[in-house]
């Protein structure tokens, strides 16, 4: 039986993903914001964000000072075992009308950037880190 608290720190959803969920919500989002819904560093999420760039999942367009995204929901998955479907299926699956980027508040994400810095400054994993 568990105890209750999990001591791995691992979760279904990779960042990739979880990032790629945001930018699906939000084409939109701001980078900082992106991290920090997924709890991961800002180079942490630039970088994600390239890797999804670079592969072909997402097109990035500069517009004024922002970064406007787009999906490209038509391309396959990466994975053998996946590579019969399209992403945009997963991100159907994942994408249920719940919290999204946009519905939270600049108080809510400075609320969880400060969590996350306490968090760190303590040696302890995020309670929202995802791998």
């Amino acid at each position: 039986m568990s105890s209750g608290r999990d001591e791995k720190h691992w979760r279904f959803v990779t960042s990739h993903t979880q990032v790629l969920l945001c930018i699906a919500r939000n084409p939109e989002i701001r980078i900082r914001d992106v991290a920090d819904l997924v709890g991961i560093t800002e180079r942490a999420a630039q970088r994600i964000i390239a890797d999804l760039v670079e592969a072909g999942y997402v097109a990035r367009k500069r517009v004024g000072r922002r970064n406007h995204y787009l999906v490209k929901t038509d391309l396959r998955m990466r994975h053998p075992l996946q590579q019969t479907h399209e992403i945009g299926e997963l991100l159907d699956l994942l994408l249920a009308p719940t919290e999204s980027a946009e519905g939270l508040d600049d108080s809510e994400l400075t609320k969880r950037r400060a969590q996350r810095a306490d968090a760190a400054s303590k040696g302890e994993p995020s309670s929202d880190a995802t791998s």
